[in-house]
């Protein structure tokens, strides 16, 4: 067991940042991976407004759900790495199974809501009616795997709090190929159009939780799981929630944003919303980067915090930005380099893939102003503080988005996205001033001593 989990609690930093990093980035990769097959496979073998259909407002709604819900159940990753980071093994017990209950209620209620609110939340945002029968079909048969969804990322957080990156990264691997096999059996073969992308993914992600479950009901560790004994701790829940709801708001806070953003997009029509939906699927390389490197950040930061050693919870912070500029410099050359590439794998639309081209070589070079919001944020809540961080992306992305939507003037879908690259730099501002004030992590060691001293 050892061997597959990464000991974050000694040794060079950065070395084992990047142990940790590399799986979980591969893992997110690959968890894309199955919207983005959806989207490659239907938009070769069905046309470009089966394409916008998987991606756009429909592809954004569906971030916004699970978004919420993902970032409230992951209250239990801040919780179980600083248990472990902690060596208290009742603790951690506690976090497993309070995470669990409150991953399939959520996932319960988010795949009911989804499914009976879709057509409503789509005519809001404008979606075209040409291939708006098609959203709202993808849309249902995606939100009716929630449950296993849920209890999948749920489960895999618990594995990585402990160290161990690589095994979600493994069943990942095995229904993404499966997902990929199975998409072209639904659509290329049985000809059952975006329906089977939807239910292609679902069932793929279904094999994903329940390899976690085998995992997690055979372990001998402190963070053994089975349903025979499934009951949350409502001390533990709270925390959980406490943590978890500021970062589900913080994602739907993107997303409410980015919905007015594609609403907006969506007037410039099918062709434009087609090349914006790959565009989503092309940057998501580095938004699973920013994203993975973020949850890297989370666990060490967690685990170390929970073992009380605060210098090498800072020392960890700043390698973890030189790593980010990095690793952001490279996935910004090859992006800029050969987008027109990666564009001509979702169609064969020479317009589309104009479009798309520019799009993406002029936000790309933007995407380093965001360092300090995904290291800072990640850092800061994985200590206990999750308010202050919702708030400055509430203001610096959420507020700053909706404004510049409404009131400025936008002829051109570039004038429309030059807000990215504002909030990006305006938050990572916010974030560093508040991170260098210091007084987050006096009141967050404070919350230590009293999380602890009630287990």
């Amino acid at each position: 067991m050892k061997r597959i989990k990464t000991d974050l609690l000694h040794g060079v930093i950065w070395q084992q940042i990047l142990l940790f990093f590399f799986p979980v980035l591969f893992g997110t990769v690959i968890q894309q991976l199955y919207n983005t097959v959806d989207a490659m496979i239907v938009g070769n073998f069905i046309g470009k407004e089966a394409l916008g259909a998987v991606g756009g407002s429909t592809g954004t709604l569906i971030n916004l759900l699970v978004g919420f819900v993902t970032g409230l159940a992951s209250g239990a990753t801040v919780i179980i790495a600083q248990y472990y980071g902690s060596a208290e093994s009742d603790g951690v017990r506690k976090g497993v199974y309070s995470g669990m209950a409150l991953a399939v209620g959520l996932g319960a209620i988010l795949m009911a809501a989804g499914i009976f609110l879709a057509p409503s939340l789509l005519r809001l945002l404008n979606v075209p009616d040409d291939i708006l029968p098609l959203s709202i079909s993808y849309m249902r048969i995606f939100l009716s795997g929630m449950i296993p969804t849920m209890i999948y990322n749920t489960g895999a957080s618990v594995l990585r709090a402990a160290g161990d990156s690589r095994r979600p990264l493994l069943f990942l691997i095995i229904s993404c190929i499966a997902n990929i096999i199975l998409d072209i059996l639904f659509v290329a073969v049985f000809n059952a159009g975006v329906e089977g992308a939807a239910a292609a993914t679902v069932l793929s992600q279904c094999i994903s939780c329940v390899l976690t479950l085998y995992v997690l009901g055979h372990t001998h560790e402190s963070y053994h799981f089975d349903f025979h004994h499934f009951s949350a701790d409502m001390t533990v829940l709270k925390r959980i929630i406490s943590i978890g709801f500021p970062i589900g708001m913080q994602a739907v806070l993107y997303s409410v944003a980015n919905l007015f953003i594609q609403a907006s997009i969506n007037s410039y029509g099918t062709d434009t919303i087609a090349a914006y939906t790959a565009f989503g699927k092309i940057d998501a390389l580095f938004w699973n980067t920013s994203a993975a490197l973020g949850t890297a950040l989370l666990t060490f930061c967690g685990q170390n915090f929970g073992a009380g050693d605060i210098r090498r919870v800072k020392k960890g912070i700043r390698e973890g930005i030189v790593i980010y500029l990095l690793i952001t410099g490279l996935i910004t050359f090859v992006c800029y380099t050969f987008g027109d590439f990666f564009y001509g794998l979702f169609t064969k639309d020479a317009e589309v893939i104009r479009i798309g081209t520019e799009l993406l070589r002029y936000l790309c070079p933007f995407w380093a102003c965001f360092v300090f919001v995904e290291i800072f944020s990640s850092s800061i809540r994985a200590c206990g503080d999750s308010f202050v961080p919702m708030v400055i992306t509430a203001v610096g992305i959420g507020a700053f988005r909706i404004l510049w939507i409404l009131f400025w003037p936008a002829s051109t879908i570039f004038d429309t996205l030059r807000c990215y690259p504002i909030s990006w730099t305006l938050t990572s501002l916010l974030f560093l001033g508040y991170y260098l004030q210091g007084g987050w992590l006096k009141r967050s060691m404070r919350r230590r001593e009293s999380l602890f001293n009630a287990s």
